[in-house]
């Protein structure tokens, strides 16, 4: 009786899936295929998760140092960055702005000479953009006070330099100073009052800060400043933000946010990401071809019962759907074996890498290499449904040739020998 509530071809091809076969090997088969075709999913989704894992990391220590926004005036030095400060202060998305000075410099102790960013900031307004103290090893950002022309290191910094706190380094800046014998850079001893460790060579090997007015004095640039540093609700929409202060400033400055500042490294990470969920995918491709195999065992094996079939006036596209619905039953099976198996494997990445390293008494990651101390893993649902949506069309298209055998089958010719 439930059979005329459901149409021929998802009702017999329910039941060739769920029938015991005489032919061991055709079941085998079909096995492996949902075995394979879980496996590669579940793959695909911990690598993808794995890799956002990283993504997030370099992300987040980048935005560690760098504000989600700047403020810069063409040429250089900005003479109206208090107007430019309170006009994106009113701005309803913009929740801290500080100015702050940079240049490119020369940093020499004893011997040992490196080539630094150095910054200069407000430690009244800086932790409203960036939070540095949550990146300090040793000493305060507060302890940057005007005219003490103290300086903060980053930790390579300081080890390549072989300074620590209480020493004094030269900055040697890029303006000229006259004397009788002719030009020379601009110098400044400074006193290391702190070492800050973001986890990243850019920052913690080429990166200085000091107070802002001390190395405005040092550059000679009076009451100008590099910029407006800020910072937003939403890093995610720094783009689109960034644009509508640049159209309330007219053109007169310019306003970069941090994908821009960072435009290439980030693109090649979306690159990556790319090809490494392409070349992962073809485990799944891979897979379900074990299902063409399957159908095609499947529909020799039945050739008498589509036969009959045809004769009592099943249509050949019906015959079709039987094995369509049949293989897309085993991609759909494995797909979601798959799903619940990556996303659980996603969750608990970190617990499953240290069981491992635990087993075989192995250490996959090393801090002092990677500056981390254990997989990271981010699962996008987006993915997992990209991921899904993909391996159940592969399994599907899989079905087509076999099914497109069956549909071509004739009875007298099948029936001949039975």
């Amino acid at each position: 009786m439930r059979a005329m509530f459901y149409p021929l071809s998802i009702w017999v091809g329910l039941r060739y899936t769920r029938a015991e076969r005489r032919n061991h090997f055709i079941s085998f088969i079909s096995f492996i295929s949902v075995l394979g075709i879980a496996l590669g999913v579940v793959v695909l989704i911990t690598v993808l998760s794995v890799m956002n894992g990283f993504h997030k990391e370099v992300r987040e220590r980048i935005l560690a140092m760098t504000s989600h926004a700047d403020i810069r005036a063409a040429g250089g030095g900005m003479t109206s960055w208090r107007e430019a400060l309170e006009k994106a202060l009113r701005h309803p998305r913009v929740v801290g702005a500080a100015p702050y000075v940079e240049s490119q410099a020369m940093m020499v102790r004893g011997r040992q000479v490196s080539g630094v960013v150095v910054r200069g900031v407000d430690p009244s307004l800086e932790p409203s953009v960036v939070d540095v103290s949550r990146h300090m090893v040793e000493g305060r950002l507060d302890d940057l006070q005007p005219g003490r022309f103290k300086i903060i290191l980053g930790k390579e910094l300081a080890w390549a330099l072989g300074a620590r706190v209480g020493d004094k380094v030269t900055l040697l800046v890029p303006r000229l100073t006259a004397t009788p014998t002719g030009s020379v850079p601009r110098l400044k001893r400074f006193t290391v009052s702190g070492i800050f460790s973001v986890g990243m060579g850019e920052y913690d090997r080429g990166v200085a800060i000091t107070n802002i007015s001390d190395l405005a004095r040092l550059l000679r640039m009076k009451d100008e400043v590099t910029g407006n540093r800020l910072k937003l609700d939403d890093v995610f929409a720094a783009c689109q933000i960034s644009i509508e202060l640049a159209r309330q400033f007219r053109g007169w400055l310019r306003v970069i946010d941090w994908t821009d500042q960072h435009r290439n490294f980030f693109a090649a990470l979306r690159m990556e990401k790319r090809m490494m969920g392409l070349l992962l995918f073809f485990i799944v491709v891979i897979a379900a071809f074990n299902i063409v195999a399957t159908l095609v065992m499947l529909v020799v094996d039945k050739r008498a019962d589509i036969a009959i079939l045809k004769t009592f006036g099943a249509s050949p596209g019906q015959v079709m759907r039987i094995f369509i619905v049949q293989g897309t039953v085993i991609g759909v099976v494995g797909t979601l074996i798959g799903i619940i198996g990556g996303v659980l494997l996603s969750l608990n990445v970190s617990q499953a890498v240290e069981f491992i390293e635990h087993l075989f008494g192995v250490h996959f990651i090393d801090p002092d290499v990677y500056y981390i101390s254990e997989l990271p893993s981010d699962l996008h649902w987006a993915d997992v449904a990209l991921v899904g949506l993909g391996s159940f069309l592969t399994s599907f298209l899989m079905t087509l040739y076999p099914a497109w055998n069956a549909y071509r089958t004739l009875p007298a010719e099948a029936l001949r020998y039975e």
